[in-house]
């Protein structure tokens, strides 16, 4: 009895291992993709992001699919030796393009979803590596990407790295043409000014400002509106990201 778990034991290693393509290692790395490509979907789930589960499991079991065909066909047609074994694999990498492009948001200037397209693409090369039988490194790989998506955020977190653009939007009482008060309260509480617009409504006697400003990552904001709304009476006052206006 033990012997013959041993033979099948040895026989399912050979198979998984074995440079051509088979029916067991075949569905075996169709399966290992799609599970760690649904662990990276989870993290951009997690995120809020559009691509999630779904979308990543059935980019890394395509991927993975594709390299088991461009092992397959030279050999079974031309002979192992005298096909090219990457031919269709490289043509994942170009195609997987359209997808990172999908992910990304442009709006005003801004863009997002830049970590998603990355995360899209290297899912992409794992479920590659599956295809071709490198499981070791498939799985240190996605381990890596976890660390960077997960571990890196809560560092920067912490750190306070990173800088985001914002838009404070002021509906101030008056007819103003200077806005130092306002550049001195930013400055003062580390804020750049990158720019600035106005508008003014002579009718009600009111001026519009929306500052363009860059602010680190993960710092609270609301003290900051509550100085800048009492420099000149103020009627209204909003805080938004850039490609919100």
């Amino acid at each position: 009895m033990w012997e013959l778990f041993l033979n099948w034991h040895n026989t399912l290693l050979e198979s998984l291992n074995s440079l051509e393509v088979n029916i067991t290692n075949s569905v075996f790395r169709l399966f290992l993709s799609m599970v760690l490509g649904m662990i990276v979907g989870a993290e951009r789930k997690r995120k809020g992001q559009i691509a999630g589960i779904r979308t990543f499991a059935l980019i890394s079991m395509g991927s993975c699919l594709a390299m088991l065909l461009s092992i397959y066909v030279p050999q079974e047609y031309l002979g192992l030796k005298n096909g090219d074994p990457g031919r269709i694999a490289a043509q994942v990498i170009t195609g997987i393009g359209f997808l990172g492009g999908g992910a990304m948001i442009h709006m005003k200037g801004a863009v997002r979803g830049l970590t998603t397209a990355a995360g899209i693409w290297m899912t992409a090369i794992i479920g590659m590596a599956i295809g071709i039988g490198m499981y070791f490194v498939s799985i240190i790989a996605t381990v890596l990407v976890l660390l960077t998506l997960v571990a890196f955020e809560q560092y920067g977190k912490r750190r306070k790295l990173g800088q985001d653009s914002k838009v404070i939007n002021l509906t101030i009482e008056g007819i103003r043409d200077s806005i130092e008060e306002y550049r001195e309260v930013l400055k003062e509480n580390g804020i750049h000014l990158s720019t600035f617009y106005v508008e003014y409504d002579y009718e009600k006697k009111l001026t519009d400002l929306n500052f363009v400003i860059l602010v680190h990552s993960y710092t609270n904001i609301l003290p900051v509106l509550n100085k800048i709304s009492r420099i000149f009476p103020t009627r209204k006052i909003t805080l938004s990201n850039q490609i919100d206006i």
